[in-house]
């Protein structure tokens, strides 16, 4: 278990938002000259389209105000079990490399890729820390990680 002070996981939550966002904004910036000439395809619409359904989704069950950008929780944040959250733990994650697998499948070039694949290493440090973390607010939260799976439900 990873045992950091409030300032260290704090610091070390805005280091991985940072690379989060960082690698985020590339994407788009790879993407972006594609997207302006209409060059996106229908694989391409999909990504996007199931991104958007599923962030939609797990908005609706876990509200503004509830999470955190951070992986740090927060202290009056509810644990959510219901919608998208019964299937995965982490569905906004899983939207944000839904939308950046779009963003790689515009560009079609091997680097987007890449950036994609540290973006997930990067979501991946960030839930398992969340996770770690989030025991501590919750205790029925080691119990839940034991029905869900992180990212894609029932595989991974």
């Amino acid at each position: 278990m990873i045992l950091l002070d409030p300032q260290r996981r704090q610091l070390v939550g805005s280091i991985l938002v940072l690379l989060q966002f960082a690698l985020l904004t590339s994407l788009v910036f790879m993407a972006a000259p594609f997207v302006r000439q209409g060059q996106i395809s229908a694989i391409c619409w999909m990504l996007l389209a199931l991104s958007g359904i599923l962030g939609g989704w797990t908005l609706l069950h876990n509200r503004l105000g509830n999470f955190n950008v951070h992986p740090q929780p927060k202290a009056s944040g509810v644990l959510v079990t219901s919608g998208p959250y019964r299937l995965m733990r982490h569905p906004m994650y899983s939207t944000v490399l839904l939308s950046a697998a779009a963003m790689a499948c515009v560009s079609a070039h091997w680097m987007a890729w890449f950036v994609w694949l540290a973006l997930l290493a990067t979501l991946l440090t960030k839930a398992i820390l969340e996770e770690r973390w989030l025991c501590d607010h919750h205790p029925q939260y080691a119990e839940y990680c034991l029905r869900c799976k992180r990212f894609i439900p029932g595989v991974f």
